[in-house]
């Protein structure tokens, strides 16, 4: 049973940084691509930054130079730093896995998520 648990969210005041962690369980982890997406009140859920299975990365727009994704595959973890944070950047963040099954099948995977608060 795969498993995704994301730590490390809270309050935070404009200018300040955070460090996110997703952890996984299961045997999924090196051959995944992870995202993490952030869900503010009222929006859509949108991409915030995504790392291969070959850490290549990718980011918003919003975040670029601000955040930074990284993995460690020995620890079956994605982190996100985030920095200079802004209260737009006020959100619900999700971990997720994305990965192919034996047969080419696309699979994906939500962590339960981690209230992020920047205060003005």
């Amino acid at each position: 049973q795969v498993q995704l648990v994301e730590s490390g969210g809270g309050l935070v005041q404009a200018g300040g940084s955070l460090s996110l962690s997703c952890a996984a369980s299961g045997s999924i982890f090196s051959i995944a691509a992870m995202h993490w997406d952030r869900q503010a009140p009222g929006k859509q859920r949108e991409l915030v930054a995504g790392i291969t299975s070959s850490s290549s990365t990718n980011y918003a727009d919003s975040v670029k130079g601000r955040f930074t994704i990284s993995r460690d595959n020995a620890k079956n973890t994605v982190y996100l730093q985030m920095n200079s944070l802004k209260p737009e950047d006020t959100a619900i963040y999700y971990c997720k896995a994305l990965w192919l099954g034996a047969y080419g099948s696309p699979y994906e995977l939500w962590g339960q998520g981690t209230q992020v608060t920047v205060s003005s």
